[in-house]
């Protein structure tokens, strides 16, 4: 089974970056961990629910580029810099999954850079075999 990359090359404040924006294999598409983003730089303000906002939006817009939606996702991986944080951003991500959501994980961690989010998902969508 031929991994595919989708979508084009991540460019984040300038440079391009070493890795796909989302990949499938076969049925499954993976989906790089997503900042938060606002006009192609890394938000480093904002509020949880800002920055969780910009997250699930770009992860939205990912998936369609296989023709998936947020429904399609079975596995989502969440970062939080402050554990405090979690409630707002359980409450903006309720919005995004309000029925049957993925099954979740989440963790506090550092991050390489100065946000407060980062969210990876993987999808399950069967490729048209016809």
């Amino acid at each position: 089974m031929p991994k595919h990359v989708i979508g084009e090359p991540l460019v984040i404040n300038g440079r391009r970056l070493s890795l796909s924006r989302a990949v499938r294999a076969g049925d499954m598409i993976y989906l790089t961990g997503q900042v938060p983003m606002q006009n192609g730089q890394v938000m480093t303000n904002g509020t949880i629910e800002e920055q969780t906002r910009a997250v699930l939006d770009e992860i939205t817009a990912t998936l369609s580029l296989v023709g998936c939606t947020r429904s399609d996702v079975v596995k989502a991986m969440v970062w939080l810099k402050d554990r405090a944080d979690f409630p707002d951003f359980n409450a903006v991500y309720a919005e995004y999954f309000p029925e049957d959501p993925p099954a979740r994980s989440a963790l506090v961690s550092d991050f390489l850079v100065d946000i407060r989010v980062e969210v990876e998902v993987i999808a399950y969508k069967p490729e048209d075999r016809t």
